[in-house]
């Protein structure tokens, strides 16, 4: 066994022995099915912190000819597939964590002739009766090998990209690295299965590419990979329910991405540490995406940060994805941003419409973070003002939050002020600190009608009052709530114990002010 060819299977053993581990070995069988086909080659594009790291090394641990690995897989997923017994432990695996390669060599050429010469190096001492073919010979020694032995290979490619992250700029060198992957996999009789991964797609880095027999599973197009690429709704509830973990706090904080056929996915690390850690805050390490978003944010790109504000208001955007050139520098709209955006974990993508939302609280911290940082003052001043407007609620001073109210808008004039779905928008935004404390549901059903925006205490909030927020568009604060009464919309908040606050907010159009109203509601 050695460091690139055949690893050890303890990587995986040590994930098997953290707690809580969640079984994805079912995608083994999806690949099992791809193993010596004309779709033997795929490329996975995740965000960091989704696990693929994890995979690459539960990969290895079952096609690996030099492990032992039959217990480990003996109670998941996989070991009740009918093509266990058939791929387990049966390959030569070649695995390659391009990053580290980089790292150690700094320079594209000087990391593809490294790769060469310990793959190299590592054949040659497992292959001692096969002789040993010259560098630039490298693919012909492999066949050689598979000829004789009648092993083909599995190559692992992990953080196959980080080279178009960290060389933008040179195009000659990446051009290169492509080149050298494809000489190495395409086609070629000793590859049975490839499983590449990285943050971006692959398809257009270059005019015409290298890579082009790779099929792509990526954050906008998971594919049949949809229930692999993070945790599913199912699998957090059952996580919850051993380790005692509020679910709907946890889905508040790491819930919100979304596939065709798994409507809920959740950030698997964030799952996990908020598990080990008994606490839900931010796991979302700041790293390279991180430091892109702010410098995103800054450049303003097509009027980005409109967009941005209008996201953190509640709001979902449809986009056109088909312009991005995946690459993390050639962008022709801020449509190209956002759709980086997606592939870096900051936005949910919805298929179906097109559309892209902000997913959960944790990257909502995110890009406040961000926004701080990229000088936003405007936004940054409403999001710190919302605290202040909770409190004035909170104690019933209707001029207070009326006050706040009419800031919020003149800071977010941006978002389209014509109805009340768009004061809506403005209502949201302004009251941002709430969501530390409350699920905030719009258009719900409640009553006899539908409640414009309800606000439900969490699990670590039951002190504070649920409310009740009625919206008017050139009427009267008054009729809001008369109308709350009137239709029941208390009802919707069966459960919560106490008072509720019955609050009622009009905008004139003439004044262009916003009026309050705010009563307690015993039930």
């Amino acid at each position: 066994m050695g460091t690139y060819l055949n690893p050890t299977n303890e990587l995986f053993k040590m994930t098997r022995d953290t707690d809580p581990y969640v079984d994805k070995s079912g995608l083994i069988a999806e690949l099992n099915r791809m193993i010596h086909t004309s779709n033997r080659w795929v490329c996975v594009s995740r965000p960091r912190r989704f696990g693929k790291t994890t995979t690459a090394n539960m990969l290895n641990a079952y096609y690996g000819i030099g492990n032992d690995s039959a217990e480990l897989f003996e109670d998941l997923a996989i070991s009740k597939d009918a093509s266990f017994e058939k791929h387990l432990n049966r390959y030569n695996v070649i695995f390659l964590d391009i990053a580290n390669f980089f790292s150690k060599t700094k320079s594209i050429d000087k990391m593809i002739q490294t790769i060469i010469a310990e793959l190299t190096q590592e054949f040659s001492e497992t292959y001692l009766d096969i002789p040993q073919s010259v560098t630039s010979d490298f693919t012909k020694y492999l066949n050689t090998i598979f000829l004789k032995t009648n092993i083909s290979n599995i190559v692992i490619i992990d953080e196959w990209d980080c080279i178009f992250r960290e060389k933008t700029d040179d195009s000659i060198s990446q051009n290169d690295y492509l080149e050298f992957l494809r000489t190495l996999l395409k086609d070629q009789p000793y590859v049975s299965l490839v499983y590449m991964t990285g943050i971006l797609p692959i398809k257009r880095y270059v005019s015409h590419s290298a890579l082009n027999m790779f099929n792509e599973f990526t954050m906008i197009s998971p594919k049949q990979f949809d229930k692999y690429v993070g945790f599913t709704s199912d699998e957090v509830k059952a996580l919850c329910a051993r380790f005692g973990m509020d679910y709907d706090e946890m889905a508040a904080w790491y819930n919100g991405y979304s596939f065709p056929n798994v409507p809920e996915v959740f950030n698997p690390r964030s799952v996990v540490a908020a598990i080990q850690f008994r606490s839900y805050e931010n796991y979302w390490v700041q790293t390279v995406s991180f430091e892109a978003l702010k410098i995103y944010l800054v450049m303003n790109f097509g009027g980005l940060r409109e967009s941005v504000v209008s996201l953190l208001a509640g709001e979902r955007i449809p986009i056109d994805t088909s312009g991005f050139t995946n690459d993390m520098v050639s962008f022709s709209s801020k449509d190209d941003v956002m759709t980086l955006m997606i592939h870096l974990g900051y936005l949910g993508f919805q298929k179906n419409t097109g559309e892209v939302f902000i997913p959960n609280k944790e990257i909502n911290d995110e890009f406040i973070t961000a926004i701080k940082s990229a000088k936003w003052d405007v936004v940054v001043k409403t999001v710190s003002a919302s605290r202040e407007l909770l409190n004035a609620t909170w104690r019933k001073d209707a001029k207070a939050v009326a006050k706040y109210i009419t800031a919020a808008h003149e800071e977010t004039s941006h978002l389209t002020y014509s109805d009340e779905n768009a004061l809506s928008y403005t209502i949201s935004l302004a009251y941002y600190a709430a969501r530390d404390h409350y699920i905030i549901l719009r258009e719900m059903p409640a009553g006899k009608d539908y409640a414009d925006m309800i606000f439900l205490p969490r699990n670590s909030s039951l002190d504070k009052p649920p409310m009740v927020v009625e919206l008017k568009w050139d009427k009267s604060a008054e009729g809001a709530v008369e109308q709350i009464r009137e239709k029941k919309y208390p009802s919707a908040l069966e459960g919560h114990a106490g008072k509720v606050l019955l609050v009622g907010i009009n905008y004139d159009k003439k004044t262009r002010e916003h009026t309050c109203v705010i009563e307690e509601y015993e039930r």
